[in-house]
């Protein structure tokens, strides 16, 4: 049996709430980078620039690549052999997104139950 602690959970999920909102993957970067010295359309060229300069100043400065959050949806995949301790994982998980969204200064765009 693995026993996890739902506080871990929460934090877990506060970080990557964030990171998502933060960081671009490097093999998304390198080819934006790569398509914008293919182009040859000018207004491509500087949309894409501005692109990877959004990209390069949320990750420096910590803040949100794009205002429209868009809404956190969580796949959850639990063992049978798992135990989650002091709180139950739906609980963590949400508060999780609650604090990643506080931090890390995330604007809620969804408002209750979307269905």
């Amino acid at each position: 049996m693995k026993n996890i602690d739902a506080r871990t959970v929460t934090q877990e999920v506060k970080k990557l709430v964030m990171d998502a909102n933060y960081f671009l993957p490097e093999d998304v970067m390198a080819s934006l980078r790569a398509q914008k010295k293919k182009e040859k359309w000018i207004l491509a060229t500087n949309t894409l620039g501005m692109i990877i300069e959004n990209a390069e100043i949320a990750e420096r400065d910590m803040v949100p690549m794009c205002q429209d959050t868009g809404m956190v949806v969580v796949f959850v995949t639990l063992g049978q052999e798992v135990h989650i301790e002091n709180g139950l994982l739906e609980e963590a998980i949400n508060e999780g997104i609650r604090q990643g969204y506080e931090e890390g200064l995330l604007r809620k765009s969804v408002v209750g139950d979307p269905l």
